[in-house]
C-alpha cells in the first residue's frame, strides 16, 4: 500500500428521481467500489429472514406474493402515505441494511485497501449516516424534474408523485448538506463530465484525506 493511501469512504444520496442509480453506475464504471443500499434492503427482507419476519409482524400477510416475497409496491402505497409507518418499516429494516453495509466495507478493504468505497444510499441525511463521511455527493435536480421524470418513469398522477417527493427531505435542504453536488438536470453527458471531475478528486483525496472539494 502506498504510504498516506487508504480506503475511502463516500456517501451517495440524492431524491426520488434525481437519477442516483445513474451516477452510481457512472462511479462504478470508473472504479469506485459501490455499497448499494437498496440492493441489501432488498436482500435483509428475503423470505424467513428477521428483517422479514419483522415487516410481516408489523403490515401483515396481505403485503406478501405468492412466493412468500414481500410485495414491495403494496408495502410502498402504504409507508408512502404513513410517515408513522413509513418510520416503523425503518426501525425495522435499518439495523440489518447498517450491518450488511459494515460487512461489505469490510470485504471490499480486505481485497483492496485503496479502494475508493462509495454509500449509495437514498436514505443517507435523514439517517444520520453522511455524519463523519470524507465526503457526501448529492444527485441533484429541482423539484420540478423529480416530478416530471417520476411521472413518466412511475405512471403515477401528479398528486401521486408529489406525494412520493414530499415524504423526503427537501432537495434543497439536502443539498446544504452536502460537500460534492452533481448536478443531474441536465443530458447524460453534462452529468459524465461532473462524475470524470467528481471521481478524479476523490482518487487524489484517498491519497491526501485533507483535500478539499473546491469546485
Amino acid at each position: 500500500m502506498s504510504p498516506g493511501s487508504v480506503m475511502l469512504v463516500v456517501g451517495l444520496t440524492g431524491g426520488i428521481a434525481t437519477g442516483k442509480s445513474t451516477v452510481s453506475a457512472m462511479l462504478q464504471e470508473r472504479g469506485a467500489h459501490i455499497v448499494d443500499a437498496d440492493r441489501i434492503a432488498r436482500q435483509v427482507v428475503e423470505p424467513g429472514l428477521p428483517a422479514w419476519k419483522g415487516v410481516i409482524e408489523a403490515f401483515g400477510r396481505e403485503i406478501l406474493l405468492a412466493d412468500g416475497s414481500i410485495d414491495r409496491v403494496s408495502l410502498g402505497q402504504i409507508v408512502f402515505n404513513d410517515s408513522l409507518a413509513r418510520k416503523r418499516l425503518d426501525e425495522i429494516v435499518h439495523p440489518f441494511v447498517f450491518e450488511a453495509m459494515a460487512h461489505e466495507l469490510v470485504r471490499i478493504e480486505a481485497s483492496n485497501p485503496e479502494a475508493i468505497a462509495v454509500l449509495d444510499v437514498p436514505l443517507l441525511i435523514e439517517s444520520g449516516m453522511h455524519r463523519n463521511l470524507a465526503d457526501v455527493l448529492l444527485v441533484y435536480a429541482p423539484e420540478p424534474i423529480q416530478m416530471r421524470r417520476l411521472m413518466a418513469r412511475d405512471r403515477l398522477s401528479e398528486e401521486e408523485a408529489l406525494c412520493r417527493v414530499r415524504s423526503q427531505m427537501p432537495i434543497e435542504e439536502k443539498r446544504l448538506l452536502a460537500t460534492i453536488v452533481i448536478d443531474n438536470s441536465g443530458d447524460r453527458a453534462s452529468t459524465a463530465g461532473q462524475v470524470d471531475a467528481v471521481f478524479a478528486y476523490l482518487v487524489r483525496k484517498s491519497k491526501d484525506p485533507a483535500l478539499q472539494w473546491n469546485n
